[in-house]
């Protein structure tokens, strides 16, 4: 059984992971850009918007970096009071001025520190050795700010909250794994394939229960676990890769 479930995943992962698929997935906003630093500040925001609609997220992604003049990392870094003020009226969903300005205060002030995002994921020993402790220490480094809104923090979600943190891991999947097939970045190499955690959505849930991978009937962190150590055991260097195939098959309504 095993064999046949990793024989059919990979042929699926292998036909989805293309160019073609960027085309209407969130990942195209990152794909505008050529500089690390952009690519990571896009990408942030663009997996922090995906819930709903992928053509909704895609258009506020995109009006957001208009507001931004395309350029993200030079306008978190450089930006005046007036530049903020285009963003008092910016919002999609839940996600309000007060948070896209929160995000750009905390980005502004990690910036001026780091080079590169992958530093705010190292775990609670201070090394990239335990992800779901980075992914908590991500959360807690975001908000270690006397300007934090608690309103904000529902869009940075969390392991330790039970949280799926499917967005953060979608992220992660787009900053950490290889680059070769012209999907995701590759930029980060502290954080390995094989420690990704498996973007838990509505697609890739119901698949995975359907070929009996998944247990659960919960999308909450212990999903995420369980279906990940049972990816781990189809490819335990990528694991990952079957985000493609999972959520393509859910998203296609294929039959199998």
């Amino acid at each position: 059984m095993r064999n046949n479930i990793k024989l059919l995943l990979d042929q699926k992962a292998q036909h989805y992971e293309n160019e073609s698929f960027i085309v209407a997935d969130p990942i195209s906003i990152p794909h505008r850009f050529s500089a690390q630093a952009d690519i990571e500040i896009a990408g942030l925001f663009a997996a922090v918007f995906a819930w709903g609609l992928r053509k909704t997220i895609i258009s506020k992604s995109l009006e957001l970096l208009q507001l931004m003049d395309n350029s993200p990392h030079d306008f978190i870094l450089n930006h005046t009071d007036q530049d903020l003020q285009r963003l008092e009226h910016f919002k999609h969903r839940t996600f309000q001025p007060a948070d896209t300005l929160y995000f750009v205060h905390f980005l502004h002030e990690y910036y001026q520190k780091h080079s590169t995002l992958e530093e705010a994921f190292r775990d609670k020993e201070g090394g990239f050795n335990d992800l779901e402790s980075g992914l908590i220490e991500f959360r807690n480094r975001f908000f270690d700010s006397e300007y934090a809104l608690q309103r904000t923090k529902k869009h940075i979600p969390s392991p330790a909250r039970k949280s799926a943190t499917k967005r953060l891991n979608m992220y992660l999947r787009w900053m950490v794994r290889s680059s070769d097939r012209g999907v995701d970045f590759g930029l980060w190499k502290n954080i390995k394939p094989a420690q990704l955690y498996i973007p838990l959505d509505v697609h890739v849930t119901r698949v995975a229960r359907h070929l009996c991978i998944l247990s659960r009937d919960k999308n909450d962190w212990t999903s995420v676990v369980e279906l990940t150590n049972y990816l781990r055991t189809l490819d335990p260097a990528d694991p990952v890769k079957y985000d493609f195939a999972l959520f393509n098959m859910g998203l296609e309504g294929e039959r199998f």
